[in-house]
């Protein structure tokens, strides 16, 4: 991989403070990091960025997250490891993520409603958008991928 094409962060100050604003907001989320933390590494699967897989599976290791877990999250409907609850957020999120390929059919809020408040679907909502922003941003502009020890 090459090098960082654009120092983002230092170049639009504003702009990055904004969106870590919003990760910032979301810490307050009655969704909870762990949930949220598991959304962020999905999206970041999904859009192939390795430097956001690398962070977000950390960030779920340092909170105690099993590692069979984590590992299986590309295959989650394949396995029994995931409550109707993360099932729910996971196909939301696939579908948000994707969004030109499904268009959010009914079905899909419907499950989510049924585990989720108002709220939470609103939190999940930015939760999604913001991610898929980082992912835009470290990808075009070459985030590296820093080897470091693994620490639980």
């Amino acid at each position: 991989m090459s090098s960082i094409r654009l120092p983002y962060q230092t170049l639009s100050p504003e702009a990055y403070r904004a969106f870590a604003g919003v990760n910032a907001a979301l810490e307050q989320s009655p969704l909870g990091k762990p949930l949220i933390d598991l959304v962020f590494l999905r999206i970041s699967q999904i859009n192939g960025c390795a430097y956001c897989v690398d962070m977000h599976a950390r960030d779920l290791i340092r909170q105690g997250e099993d590692f069979q877990r984590i590992n299986s999250l590309v295959t989650w409907r394949e396995t029994t490891f995931y409550s109707a609850r993360e099932r729910a957020v996971l196909a939301w999120t696939e579908a948000v993520t994707l969004i030109a390929d499904s268009h959010m059919p009914d079905a899909l809020f419907e499950a989510l409603s049924s585990e989720f408040s108002e709220r939470e679907i609103a939190d999940l909502g930015f939760a999604i958008a913001v991610m898929n922003g980082w992912n835009r941003m470290a990808i075009s502009f070459r985030q590296p991928v820093k080897k470091v020890a693994l620490h639980a």
